[in-house]
């Protein structure tokens, strides 16, 4: 339920109608706008007499929120929500960033590389895995603990802002020391536990989209984050698996604007892990800033060929630096523009 009170509404009658919610047993949420304050209540509505606070002093309507995700929802908060991860990176809003790394941190020559290349070709924040989780328990898992010190000199070398994965709450906490961004891949999106530690932290979190998640149960996840109070939640598509091997997953561009409609917050697009095929991820990150994404995700190795884990659909630096090139014309034909961080001093 959503309380949405009028502009001439009076600091008492927002505070009376917070007292009433609290009074019924439930948690007020005031969000205050530019014009008018909205009420959210969290918890079980249907069990709310929102008639009587309907006709409390101030308030201009009472909404019922259809959706079974309530905060995520765009009834929720008709205006966009920006997340902004390090100065000028933004995501909801302005200048579309592009993030770009390898999957993993390798090592501090291999990061860096990474990180020069793709900082002068456009990118304005470096992802990579410290913590990798992989099917396989052979396959390389990561540098763990250095691998976020290496992004963090890689950070203090750039000025890139660092997005890296958390598969755990131990995890979790050290990435909030070490990144700017907390990463929930595609496996953990249903890790409750996880999704409720992350919404304590209060750090922006990049939720990305389930293997086999309904658009539905991405928002319900992301649900679980913003009732913890953290409301920095980034969403991204990044391909779900079908029944053709064509490529590794399919890319779902209409994911993009589906989520847009139903919900505020921003939604970006992984084509490396959409696609899992090197020669795909130029055209579909083309496609994902034409279908209005608030941000593209690339994989990006100075040497692909021997990168430790997803080589085949991660770009070399010089087509990494072709693709931005072409993202800002089609950008630019929509009307938006890349995102950019000032030239180093």
């Amino acid at each position: 339920m959503l309380v949405v009170m009028s502009p001439r509404a009076l600091p008492a009658d927002i505070e009376r109608v917070c007292d009433e919610i609290t009074r019924q047993g439930f948690k007020p949420l005031p969000m205050p706008g530019a014009t008018r304050t909205a009420i959210g209540l969290l918890g079980d509505d249907a069990k709310v007499d929102w008639g009587y606070i309907e006709g409390l002093p101030g308030v201009a309507s009472v909404l019922i929120v259809q959706k079974p995700f309530r905060q995520a929802a765009r009834e929720w908060k008709p205006e966009n929500t920006v997340v902004e991860i390090a100065p000028g990176v933004r995501f909801g809003e302005g200048p579309i960033p592009v993030v770009a790394g390898p999957c993993s941190v390798e090592s501090e020559t291999q990061i860096l590389e990474a990180a020069r290349a793709v900082r002068a070709a456009g990118a304005v924040a470096l992802r990579g895995g410290a913590f990798k989780p992989r099917s396989s328990p052979y396959a390389f898992q990561g540098l763990g603990v250095r691998g976020l010190e290496l992004l963090a000199l890689a950070r203090r070398e750039t000025g890139l802002a660092i997005v890296t994965e958390a598969m755990d709450e131990r995890g979790a906490d050290l990435v909030a020391e070490h990144a700017d961004c907390i990463q929930i891949g595609a496996r953990n999106m249903q890790n409750y536990a996880l999704l409720k530690h992350v919404g304590r932290l209060g750090r922006p979190v990049l939720l990305k989209r389930g293997l086999s998640a309904t658009i539905n149960d991405l928002l319900l996840s992301a649900e679980y984050i913003l009732a913890e109070g953290n409301a920095n939640v980034i969403l991204c598509e990044r391909g779900v698996r079908t029944f053709d091997s064509a490529t590794r997953n399919m890319f779902d561009l209409t994911a993009i604007p589906v989520v847009q409609k139903l919900s505020h917050l921003p939604m970006v697009a992984d084509p490396s892990h959409g696609t899992g095929l090197r020669g795909m991820v130029t055209p579909m990150a083309r496609a994902a800033v034409a279908a209005g994404a608030d941000g593209i995700l690339v994989e990006v190795h100075p040497a692909p060929d021997q990168a430790l884990s997803d080589g085949a659909q991660t770009l070399f630096p010089d087509q990494f630096a072709e693709l931005v090139r072409q993202l800002r014309a089609i950008a630019a034909a929509i009307g938006r523009e890349l995102a950019t961080l000032p030239s180093p001093a």
